[in-house]
């Protein structure tokens, strides 16, 4: 649509944004850094494992000593934890998984092909030179990036993190956004109803969403419809000395959207409406040093608008570097006969079908409806000048993913 700033584009300029400062850092107990974003590379500082060990229960004895008769002399036992002796010539030592590889050894036989007698073995399957050894630096060689910064620590880079000795690593403190949403009509939940207005979902829908991308959410509560009230909601975010200010509701151009002109009287407005469907009006800004993020009013405009422009301008701000969500393409099962002149994201579900899984359009497709989000696993991409027929693969979103960092 002319005038407006297509959905690619607007991501790219808030990545670049975000990536203009990034928090300052702090060390932080490994066991306590899950879900962190890594401030710095990691090197290894020792090779992991540290020595070589047996990857099996059985026999370590050295290929070359082993006399056509494939019975040898066991000389040791090694459990894991104990140093062994360097292996006697010509004798073997059994040997448990995990357990350091004698000096002398290089190969190791599993017990289930060997046979053993009072203080002897005859290894009735002869395996080849360093089977069943794991070599010192085999997962992880001294000096080895093993996880970059920007990265963000989960399960898998806290146990590879914790093989190196590590204690603590280095990541981002945590990003502070204060959340604010503005309306007459609002009521908190908990509040007895009353004629002409409606509960506040944005702001619990955003906490929420926040939380799970690792920031600390600051709670500024609700506006009211003036220009001085917004005014001072701002100041006030300005006042906590949060990192990101994230709005609801107000970024329109109706006579009671106070927003986007509170935004130009107090700070900076670098771009204002996107191509996008529903939200077209989100406005990003800076007041006081402090990126501003206006989102619309409509919870599931909200709700989309966050996931999609949001999100990565979080993660980007957080120091995090993959930022983008994967798409899969899946087959529609329904048609999009006439283009629209935005991209849309739509709520749809998986159903299996004859031919395999399809995407399900959900029937109420409001930018006020929340349900379909519960309802949805994700949403479809239906790209700006596009029609399709049913069947057509499209792009999917699932919301397991962009929940998620």
């Amino acid at each position: 649509m002319p005038g407006l700033l297509g959905v690619d584009a607007a991501i790219a300029r808030l990545v670049g944004i975000a990536r203009q400062q990034l928090p300052d850092s702090e060390r932080v107990a490994l066991n306590a850094a899950t879900g962190r974003v890594l401030a710095a590379d990691v090197q290894s500082a020792m090779d992991v494992p540290p020595q070589a060990n047996s990857a099996m229960d059985g026999i370590a004895f050295c290929h070359a000593d082993l006399p056509a008769s494939g019975e040898l002399r066991i000389s040791q036992r090694i459990a894991a934890g104990h140093v062994p002796a360097p292996l006697q010539k010509n004798t073997a030592a059994r040997i448990f998984t995990g357990a350091i590889l004698p000096a002398g050894a290089d190969t190791v036989a599993m017990q289930e092909n060997c046979e053993f007698f009072a203080d002897s073995v005859r290894l009735k399957d002869i395996p080849a030179v360093a089977a069943n050894v794991r070599p010192a630096g085999q997962d992880v060689q001294k000096g080895t990036t093993i996880v970059q910064a920007g990265a963000r620590i989960d399960a898998a880079a806290a146990g590879l993190l914790a093989s190196t000795g590590l204690a603590d690593v280095p990541v981002y403190k945590r990003l502070r956004v204060a959340v604010l949403a503005t309306g007459d009509e609002l009521l908190e939940p908990g509040e007895a109803w009353r004629s002409g207005c409606i509960y506040n979902s944005n702001r619990p829908l955003l906490a929420a969403l926040l939380s799970g991308w690792g920031c600390e959410v600051v709670d500024l509560g609700r506006v009211a419809d003036s220009l001085a009230a917004t005014e001072a909601a701002l100041q006030k975010a300005v006042a906590e000395k949060v990192d990101v200010i994230i709005s609801s509701g107000g970024v329109s151009v109706g006579e009671e959207d106070h927003v986007k002109a509170a935004l130009q009287r107090l700070g900076r407005l670098d771009f204002w409406k996107i191509a996008i469907k529903p939200g077209k009006p989100v406005a990003m800004g800076d007041i006081g040093g402090i990126p501003f993020m206006g989102l619309p009013g409509n919870p599931q405009s909200v709700f989309i608008t966050a996931l999609l422009l949001a999100r990565p301008f979080l993660l980007a701000r957080q120091g995090q570097q993959n930022i983008r969500p994967h798409a899969f393409a899946l087959p529609a099962g329904f048609s999009r006969e006439k283009a629209a002149d935005r991209r849309e994201y739509v709520r749809v579900q998986i159903r299996s079908s004859a031919s395999g899984p399809v995407l399900q359009l959900h029937p109420q497709q409001s930018s006020g409806a929340l349900m379909s989000s519960v309802w949805a696993d994700g949403l479809a991409l239906l790209e700006a000048g596009a029609s399709f027929e049913a069947g057509q693969a499209i792009p999917f979103l699932p919301f397991s993913t962009l929940y998620q960092p």
